[in-house]
């Protein structure tokens, strides 16, 4: 068994579920760290270095807004769904469930593999 093809296939398949997920995730103002402890607390694990530059992309892409506060202790940037994000939220939402349907239909079940 090639374990790096299959790794990396993993982690292709975990991408674009990443930007799902941060999107659903951000339609309340959060700051990084707790949207990281919010997706891991539903099971999705995911490393800072990989969340901290989604979240940046995402801003440039214009799907979020965020803004500095510095009320607490440490200064913190907070981030949430603009209306564009908003916009490709549902559209990826849609989509998602498009895709889940029709992997249902194409996949055999764990048990069938055996």
């Amino acid at each position: 068994m090639n374990e790096k093809a299959i790794r990396n296939a993993e982690l292709e398949l975990r991408r674009g579920i990443l930007t799902l997920s941060v999107l659903s995730q951000l339609q309340t103002r959060q700051y990084g760290y707790s949207l990281l402890q919010a997706l891991t607390d539903h099971g999705l694990e995911i490393d800072q270095n990989t969340l901290y530059p989604l979240l940046r992309r995402l801003e440039q892409q214009g799907f979020l807004d965020s803004d500095w506060s510095v009320a607490e202790s440490r200064p913190r940037r907070y981030y949430v769904l603009n209306q564009q994000g908003k916009e490709a939220l549902q559209i990826m939402l849609d989509q998602w469930q498009q895709l889940v349907a029709t992997m249902e239909r194409l996949l055999p079940m764990k048990e069938e593999l055996q």
